[in-house]
């Protein structure tokens, strides 16, 4: 089975040395200091995903002000009492994407926030930031598969760009990191939608940071510099 230092080399070639490869990786938050995060950060962000799954990311970005106004500064406890009749009103917001479907999720996820910061109460107002950056990142597709239980849209590929946006680490199952797992052999079969191979994944990620020492979010992208 190929070893990371093998995969390294590979991503080193075709990055054009070790600097430029070295600089491009993402960098994560170490724990403490993500559960500082304050909980509008994380709404903000499931918004922005959510809202940048199969629209243009420059057209959602170009808007984001205009989201965050739209959006009471994504305070959690203010967006999950947003009535019906306030998210039509936002429905036919020129300034922000009217996508009423995606809009509802915005509420869905303050109210998603909003539960764990209750069943969290001795972490107050950063419950939720607690509770993502208590979570162990050997076992991160749990994490995936919670977002994608409790929360609204954050499945697929949105949970995790949701946590890795907020600082988490964790990989992202691009096309590239999906074709250098399968490449490689380090894994049989991939469905994304597929809890097994989610966790086999899982398995494969575990070794390489073992072998590594590096974050998953920096073996992802050196994953995806293989092919």
């Amino acid at each position: 089975m190929i070893g990371f230092e093998q995969l390294l080399a590979i991503a080193t070639r075709n990055r054009g040395g070790a600097d430029s490869l070295e600089a491009s990786l993402p960098r994560s938050l170490p724990p403490e200091q993500l559960a500082t995060v304050a909980e509008d950060r994380f709404l903000s962000a499931m918004a922005l995903c959510v809202f940048r799954a199969g629209f243009s990311w420059k057209v959602i970005e170009d808007k984001w002000p205009a989201f965050e106004r739209a959006f009471s500064g994504f305070i959690p406890p203010a967006v999950a009492h947003f009535s019906d009749d306030k998210l039509e009103q936002l429905a036919a917001d020129t300034t922000i994407v009217r996508h009423l479907g995606k809009i509802r999720a915005v509420r869905d996820n303050a109210v998603f926030i909003c539960e764990v910061q209750r069943q969290q109460p001795q972490n107050g107002e950063h419950g939720f930031a607690r509770y993502v950056a208590d979570w162990p990142v050997d076992n991160i597709v749990g994490l995936w598969l919670e977002l994608k239980r409790r929360g609204s849209r954050l499945g697929g590929n949105t949970g995790p760009m949701v946590l890795r946006t907020v600082g988490k680490d964790t990989f992202i199952l691009s096309g590239d990191v999906q074709a250098a797992l399968l490449r490689h052999k380090l894994v049989d079969s991939l469905s994304v939608n597929a809890k097994r191979d989610l966790l086999n994944v899982q398995a494969v990620f575990n070794r390489l940071q073992q072998e590594s020492g590096r974050s998953l979010a920096e073996i992802s992208r050196i994953l995806a510099y293989t092919v």
